[in-house]
């Protein structure tokens, strides 16, 4: 799980490879969730609310950087 503080000191394209590989991770539970080898499926949860996270602190440093 990510925090909110460490997300907030990386600069926009490290957010976005962030963003990247939390989307691959999430796809690779869903596969494995659909062939019935994901044992905890609170993962996927947490990966759903890490990366909702990671997109939202992008969308404010890129607010900012406009304003």
């Amino acid at each position: 799980m990510t925090k909110a503080a460490e997300l907030r000191q990386k600069d926009e394209a490290g957010l976005k490879d962030e963003i990247k590989s939390l989307q691959k991770a999430h796809f690779g539970l869903r596969m494995q969730k659909a062939t019935q080898q994901l044992g905890n499926t609170a993962t996927l949860k947490s990966t759903r609310r890490d990366i909702a996270r990671a997109k939202t602190i992008l969308a404010q440093k890129q607010a900012t950087n406009k304003a």
